[in-house]
């Protein structure tokens, strides 16, 4: 009697329930389907905004420049020269020069994307005891420097400074230091002149590295204007390239320095810095010794 009160009592809940069933059949399917619909149209709709957004804003989130005014005053305790390059109609490229008696070379430094040469001119001070001249300048909208940006303007001007220095240099007397965004300038420069060595601090494989790394949802390709591709430089220098990278850069990605370390064209040396990041690698002794012996002897 229990079994069959218990059918009964399934089939009448099965009863009731089916007219919901044969409802949901014939009028939600078309409200669901609406629903997806809109919001897969309302998803599209914030990617693509994303993208715009990051299309406009890119220069502002690649490029950190300080301006400083014309009669600025640098605090720098070594001797120099401020030089001005007229590179193109209404531009100038303002750099410092830090002149050695007896000096065997120069050291031409592409610095990163933060600040001016109010701040990076202080990085004269580490180099002062080498017997190299040593060479800074600020891109354009940054610090004295003027000119709209590109990133063929800038490989132009930095050819500009090259040609500066081999009015006084050979090109085998040039070593190009590339400091983080930096980096991809100086590589794309040793591509065209012999210089002597290239050494290449916090560098990135290329920009769309970089940009996959922090936004892997971005066509990185389809919209970013600058993309510093120092993966294929680096297989096109012919002197050597040295690299360093801290493993926890937080900026620039270790594995970004990792695979362009295999760009490398059989001269040069990957140091990887235990514990380094992005900006405190010259406080680590292994850094200081390895640079210490590229840059003891210009045929190193």
């Amino acid at each position: 009697m229990i079994n069959n009160f218990a059918q009964l009592t399934q089939l009448t809940i099965l009863d009731c329930l089916n007219p919901l069933f044969t409802a949901t059949t014939y009028y939600s399917l078309p409200i669901m389907y609406t629903f997806f619909f809109r919001t897969t149209v309302f998803l599209v709709g914030i990617y693509f905004l994303l993208c715009v957004i990051y299309y406009l804003i890119q220069e502002k989130i690649i490029f950190l420049p300080e301006k400083l005014p014309a009669d600025y005053q640098f605090n720098i305790s070594l001797s120099f020269e401020e030089v001005f390059l007229d590179t193109e109609k209404d531009v100038t490229i303002h750099g410092l020069h830090f002149k050695k008696s007896n000096s065997k070379g120069v050291i031409l430094y592409f610095h990163g994307n933060a600040g001016s040469l109010e701040r990076w001119g202080d990085v004269a001070h580490y180099f002062d005891k080498y017997p190299y001249d040593f060479f800074i300048y600020d891109y354009r909208t940054y610090g004295k420097s003027n000119g709209k940006r590109s990133e063929e303007a800038m490989y132009y001007d930095a050819e500009h400074c090259l040609k500066y220095l081999l009015s006084t240099f050979s090109e085998n007397q040039l070593i190009l230091y590339g400091r983080s965004l930096g980096s991809g300038i100086a590589a794309k420069m040793a591509t065209l002149y012999d210089v002597n060595k290239v050494i290449l601090e916090t560098p990135y494989y290329n920009l769309y590295d970089v940009a996959r790394h922090y936004a892997p949802f971005i066509p990185y390709k389809l919209l970013m204007r600058y993309s510093f591709r120092s993966d294929l430089w680096l297989p096109k220098i012919k002197c050597p390239v040295y690299i360093f990278h801290g493993t926890k850069d937080k900026i620039i990605p270790h594995s970004s320095a990792l695979k362009l370390a295999e760009k490398l064209n059989g001269q040069g040396k990957f140091v990887s810095i235990p514990k380094g990041r992005h900006n405190n690698l010259a406080e680590f002794e292994l850094f200081n010794r390895e640079l210490n012996l590229i840059l003891s002897d210009i045929h190193y």
